[in-house]
């Protein structure tokens, strides 16, 4: 009898657990790759483009985004990383929002993890390039180009 109830329970015990980690098993993750312009005086706009790399096929991205508070000049920023917890390519488009601040004169080295609304989770590095000082919220959209 007790090897009964032990055997529904540990039936039961993976069931849940296996309920828990079914949505994560069915995320993927990728490979991105932006360029953004950034300038400003006070208010700031970037522009740019990109691409998602995901499972074996590419992706064209457009980046836009504007930011507030202390923003004074302009640079570029390229950057490198993956894109994770996501189930398709479109999972990557959406709003990302960061506080940061920072300096890069002449050239400096980036590093950012984002997420946005879906649960897409950035992490990326890279080189900016430059004159830019900033102390300021900012928002990134990324869309998927046709």
């Amino acid at each position: 009898m007790l090897s009964i109830r032990l055997r529904k329970w540990v039936v039961a015990l993976a069931v849940v657990l296996g309920a828990g980690f079914a949505s994560a098993a069915h995320a993927d993750s990728g490979t991105i790759r932006i360029s953004v312009l950034k300038g400003g005086w006070f208010i700031g706009a970037s522009g740019g483009s990109g691409t998602l790399v995901f499972q074996g096929r590419r992706y064209p991205l457009s980046i836009g985004g504007l930011s507030a508070g202390l923003v004074f000049g302009a640079s570029k920023t390229d950057l490198v990383g993956t894109v994770s917890n996501i189930r398709r390519p479109s999972d990557v488009a959406g709003v990302y929002g960061a506080a940061g601040a920072g300096v890069a004169a002449v050239r400096g080295v980036s590093a950012i993890v984002l997420t946005n609304e879906k649960g897409a989770v950035l992490t990326m590095q890279g080189r900016q390039a430059g004159l830019m000082v900033n102390a300021d919220l900012s928002g990134l959209a990324i869309s998927l180009r046709r």
